[in-house]
């Protein structure tokens, strides 16, 4: 038996009363199920007294089929529509008021990874400030974060450098579930939202997920296990570079590396560094899809030994720079538009501003880039405690 209830357990276990006599939208994706496996759509529509009248999916879409970058359009499911919350311009990642219409409450139950620019977190505040607008009250179902939710880490994002991947200035790593961000947004971006949180029953800051006894089900294509999700706020950063983050392998992001690239040298590069809980493996491997399809790539892959001790954004800045220095001329920035903004460099978008770039171009070593976050994460710690739940 699940250890942990997530917010979507304890709404079925009050028989939903909270939704009863309501007209109801929901956000979802595949991983919005309970620890039976049952979908929050099914368990909706099938509740006594609640009118569920539509559906959204956000970036992958509702069935978290489509990769990364990858609009999705309107579609059906049954008998409701669902609503596309990532489509083809950045008007598109928010709810408009035509879709809200005749909806008393719009349900947001999303699996998040802890991590500012995954994406779904940046859907909700869309949400929220869309209800706001149109005078819809919000419910979020809570789930924990699968990052454990203690530590804070990685850059603040600056004025400027806002974005799908960065909506608000938050930490890289913000330790926060998905109803904590939402009281946070409220409070900082959508005050006139009347929102409520079902939070989770059982759980408690810095418990492994596999430790909750909930399923695990991939919340994106590219999230297929908590390792994953354990390493991406830091690699996820090589998806603004000429580099493979390991998509079109089966270990994403734990997995990076070029054709160019000797993986010996990488691995024993990246030893040296000494970094706490991680080892790096030299690794052959070669996509299916993306970056370097059908080409055999030397890299490493990152074996996470102590969780509790990892530094997933700092590990992944130092990854970055070996794998950069080692790159010599062959290495570029990702220059082609990114989450529907062509201005900006996405390493930009990802870190929050141009300061790491620039630094990194400067000849600054990985551990001076980062000796500026400290401030900045003691700063969020501050600002996020009015927030917590658990």
């Amino acid at each position: 038996m699940p250890v942990v209830r997530s917010g979507l357990d304890v709404l079925c276990a009050s028989d939903f009363a909270p939704l009863r006599d309501r007209r109801v939208g929901l956000v979802c994706h595949p991983a919005s199920v309970d620890a039976r496996l049952r979908h929050a759509a099914e368990l909706l529509a099938g509740a006594p007294g609640v009118e569920l009248r539509a559906l959204f999916g956000p970036e992958h879409g509702f069935h978290g089929t489509a990769q990364d970058l990858i609009g999705v359009g309107h579609a059906d499911a049954g008998a409701l529509r669902v609503h596309s919350l990532y489509g083809s311009t950045f008007a598109s990642l928010k709810p408009t008021a035509d879709q809200l219409r005749g909806l008393d409450v719009l349900v947001i139950d999303l699996q998040d990874i802890g991590t500012r620019y995954y994406t779904f977190q940046a859907t909700m505040l869309y949400c929220l400030e869309a209800c706001a607008e149109g005078g819809v009250a919000v419910m979020v179902l809570d789930r924990p974060n699968p990052l454990g939710g203690l530590a804070v880490e990685g850059p603040a994002l600056r004025a400027g450098f806002e974005s799908f991947v960065g909506p608000h200035n938050i930490a890289t790593r913000h330790g926060l579930t998905m109803g904590e961000l939402a009281l946070f947004y409220q409070k900082h971006r959508a005050p006139n939202v009347r929102l409520e949180v079902i939070p989770c029953e059982g759980w408690a800051r810095g418990s492994e997920f596999e430790r909750t006894g909930l399923p695990w089900v991939l919340p994106s294509p590219n999230m297929p296990t908590p390792d994953t999700a354990t390493v991406y706020p830091g690699l996820c950063l090589i998806e603004g570079t000429n580099l493979s983050e390991g998509r079109g392998t089966t270990r994403p992001f734990e997995l990076v590396g070029a054709p160019w690239l000797d993986g010996a040298e990488l691995a024993r590069r990246l030893e040296a560094e000494r970094l706490p809980g991680v080892r790096f493996r030299p690794a052959w491997f070669r996509p299916t899809f993306q970056k370097f399809a059908g080409q055999d790539c030397g890299g490493v892959q990152l074996h996470v030994t102590d969780r509790a001790n990892f530094l997933p954004v700092r590990t992944g800045l130092a990854v970055l720079a070996v794998m950069r220095a080692l790159s010599g001329t062959r290495f570029a920035w990702r220059t082609e538009e990114y989450e529907f903004v062509s201005d900006r460099p996405a390493i930009d978008l990802l870190f929050g501003s141009d300061r790491e770039r620039l630094a990194l171009e400067a000849g600054a070593s990985w551990r001076q880039v980062a000796s500026a976050w400290d401030a900045e994460e003691a700063d969020f710690r501050q600002a996020r405690e009015s927030a917590l739940l658990y």
